[in-house]
């Protein structure tokens, strides 16, 4: 993908560059870098973050903005460890009320804390019950912010439907022992089962809290898989996403032929590193459990974004045309394995490559509200030797990236309690919230205000 020609004098009259300097920046860079003002909404003694990148933090008016809140400390959650949620009043002062507590919760994505879509009232996170060996000690607690009212769903959910009728959830105590940092711990230390048939992808009706399975493990594990089995594999699924029009679902299987890295190592003499920790393979199905089907089976599939109801942004390498492997659609570009964004069409193998030359590393993709997906919000993790991370925007049509900020992550925050930035904007598209750990070398959350950038 060439670079358009988009760096005008008119577009850096702000910053005040001749016209020699404007010939210099476009050949450093392929971005317009803006300087913005992040403010703090959180501070204090304890540590505030909001989790992952794909959910509502603040609620349809733009005034409240949900947060976790948590001591200082570097290790995996317990079955103890307690997690405050809050309300945070962002035309008050920023002022904290808490809301709840959950001791069922992981350092990226929080304990589910949502709006539940299209209410001004609800919200809905995971929480714990019973001794904590099994799933079934996880519940959902959806609360009513203005009445205190509460309501417990007998599961938790992962992602909820846009109509916010319905969630979708897994086994979270699965999900920990095989991807730390993303379930929920319990005090049972066994392996689990390989690919069990009677758990997997469920729906919760958020109303009457009645529970379907959609999709069990076991079928998960027997999809076709040209470039080997994986039949016989641990398996286990996250990061479910629900597309806009609320009918069909995407989510990561992911596998492997030993429990852990570790019992890998023990049986082979060779160490997991990288991508190679696991086998990725990214599925969609409708929400009913039908039309199943294998989306991208390359092994690298990583975060995503639905790009209206049939397609999807992600960074991910492509299938390529291989010896013994039926040919490509039409419309798909052969031979490149490169890892980069795409936006690949659901129940096909078509694709096309985006942001090529300014989107060049993995990042938390989303689009911004309100911008028909003509602008994506992303982030990168920590790069170079001081560690910074990079908060942009980027205009699909125009190819410009606008970098909001750079910010140092400490190196004590790291693998499984890193803090990604995980930025996501208010619904109308205005603003952008994300966590950092740039300042005092603890989680806290800002704001950054995008509507001048977005409206220009």
């Amino acid at each position: 993908m060439k670079r358009r020609n988009f760096v005008r004098r008119t577009a850096l009259a702000g910053l005040g560059l001749a016209s020699s300097s404007v010939v210099s920046l476009a050949r450093r860079a392929n971005f317009l870098p803006n300087k913005v003002p992040a403010q703090a909404i959180t501070s204090g003694e304890q540590q505030h973050w909001f989790g992952y990148y794909d959910k509502w933090q603040v609620d349809p008016s733009g005034r409240y903005a949900l947060g976790n809140q948590v001591d200082l400390f570097f290790r995996s959650p317990t079955p103890e460890d307690t997690l405050k949620m809050g309300l945070i009043d962002l035309e008050n002062n920023n002022t904290w009320t808490e809301i709840g507590q959950s001791s069922a919760w992981g350092w990226q994505q929080g304990c589910m804390l949502q709006w539940v879509p299209g209410s001004s009232e609800e919200v809905i996170w995971n929480a714990r019950r019973g001794d904590a060996r099994s799933e079934n000690t996880f519940v959902s607690i959806i609360c009513n912010i203005n009445t205190g009212q509460r309501r417990i769903l007998p599961h938790p959910v992962y992602t909820l439907s846009p109509d916010g009728k319905t969630g979708f959830g897994i086994d979270f105590a699965r999900l920990q022992f095989f991807r730390p940092g993303y379930g929920y711990a319990t005090s049972d230390k066994s392996v689990p089962r390989k690919a069990p048939a009677d758990t997997g992808i469920y729906r919760l009706d958020l109303q009457t809290g009645e529970k379907q399975l959609v999709l069990s493990y076991a079928q998960v594990a027997q999809i076709d898989r040209p470039l080997g089995s994986v039949a016989d594999n641990y398996h286990w699924v996250n990061h479910l996403l629900v597309n806009p029009a609320g009918n069909r679902l995407i989510f990561l299987n992911r596998s492997r032929p030993y429990p852990t890295p570790e019992e890998y190592r023990k049986e082979t003499g060779k160490s997991l590193r990288g991508d190679d920790l696991y086998v990725t393979r990214a599925i969609t199905v409708n929400t009913d459990g039908s039309d199943l089907y294998a989306l991208n089976d390359s092994g690298m599939f990583s975060h995503f974004i639905w790009n209206g109801d049939d397609a999807l942004c992600a960074w991910a390498k492509p299938e390529v045309a291989r010896p013994g492997l039926a040919p490509l659609e039409a419309g798909s570009p052969e031979g490149s394995d490169q890892a980069a964004f795409y936006v690949f069409q659901d129940r096909s193998k078509q694709y096309e490559i985006v942001c090529e030359e300014a989107m060049t590393v993995n990042g938390h993709n989303t689009y911004v509200p309100h911008t028909n997906n003509e602008w994506i919000l992303n982030d990168t993790y920590p790069q170079g030797d001081e560690r910074m991370q990079e908060l942009y925007l980027y205009h699909v049509p125009s190819q410009r990236k606008v970098v909001l900020g750079r910010f140092h992550e400490p190196a004590k925050f790291k693998g499984e309690w890193r803090c990604d930035l995980h930025p996501r904007c208010n619904q109308q598209g205005t603003k952008v919230y994300f966590d950092s750990t740039h300042e005092g070398s603890k989680r806290q959350m800002y704001e950054i205000n995008i509507e001048e950038i977005i409206r220009a």
